[in-house]
């Protein structure tokens, strides 16, 4: 699930990655190309058991990401605005900032 949260004065927006990994996921990073593909670990929520990162980007912009759970297996976001092609064979995950 992604949250976004416009701003009036900045050029940027809120965005809230949330997702409710399976139970055999201990660790879960986003990777992502605002994070340079380096892979940054997620906050774990532990009133919901869902995995947290909240970041900022700028407006009117796309950004590709992906989940890596217990740094073995990606994992694409359901709630993502599109997906597309990577150059793996597989689809990235992607969230717009365009209001």
């Amino acid at each position: 699930m992604i949250n976004k949260r416009y701003f009036k004065t900045k050029n940027e927006v809120e965005v809230t990655f949330e997702l409710e990994a399976p139970e055999s996921s201990s660790k879960v990073a986003i990777v992502a190309d605002f994070l340079d593909w380096k892979p940054e670990p997620m906050k774990k929520v532990a009133k919901t058991g869902m995995f947290k990162f909240k970041t900022r980007l700028p407006k009117d912009e796309e950004f590709q990401f992906r989940y890596l759970l217990n740094d073995v297996e990606w994992m694409n976001d359901p709630g993502a605005d599109k997906y597309i092609a990577n150059d793996f064979g597989d689809d990235n995950s992607l969230v717009s900032t365009y209001q």
